[in-house]
């Protein structure tokens, strides 16, 4: 295969000061050679899922980012958790990328990373993403599993995660996820 891999990344947080939008721009950094990052913008422009729109036909930006999640070698998801689940936004989108057809997550690597102030790093939303990510026939990557936690005290004022340990367990996650990629692509 390749050694070259494109990862769409969908982050699940809005906010552009947010530990997950800085734990995304880390990820080109720890990533092993040849894998490139393409974060995929405006998922929170998607009007709430409707099959009175859909029957008018998908909005373009659904259009626009069903093509690109399925030309990607993975996708990556960056999210926070909200009220033990997945972000509104982020749920809404996959609604709606859920419709599209051929479906674009169909057989495609997955990779799942969370960061929060509290001790769990987003767990219950990694295990709720996993559950929708059935549906959509997708291809999560069961372990290594990358939940930071305490995130303030691993990301410096600036945005950069700083934490070392943390660091070296999401470089080897990646590695993992590229020869995850590997396995299971034709």
């Amino acid at each position: 295969m390749n050694s070259r891999k494109t990862i769409a990344v969908l982050c699940g947080s809005l906010r552009k000061d947010s530990y997950n939008r800085a734990l995304a721009r880390t990820l080109p950094a720890l990533a092993p050679e040849g894998m490139e990052f393409d974060v995929l913008e405006g998922l929170d422009e998607l009007p709430h899922y409707n099959a009175d729109i859909q029957a008018e036909g998908f909005p373009p930006k659904v259009d626009e980012l069903a093509a690109a999640i399925a030309a990607a070698d993975g996708v990556a998801f960056v999210s926070p958790e909200y009220n033990y689940s997945i972000p509104g936004f982020l749920k809404n989108a996959l609604d709606w990328l859920s419709r599209v057809q051929p479906a674009p997550f169909a057989g495609k690597p997955v990779l799942i990373q969370s960061a929060s102030p509290g001790i769990f790093g987003g767990a219950r939303m990694q295990y709720h993403l996993r559950q929708v990510l059935v549906f959509l026939d997708a291809l999560p990557m069961n372990r290594p599993e990358v939940m930071v936690g305490t995130a303030m005290q691993k990301f410096s004022d600036d945005g950069k995660l700083t934490d070392e340990p943390t660091r070296k367990f999401i470089a080897e996650q990646l590695k993992a996820f590229s020869a995850f990629i590997e396995r299971v692509s034709p």
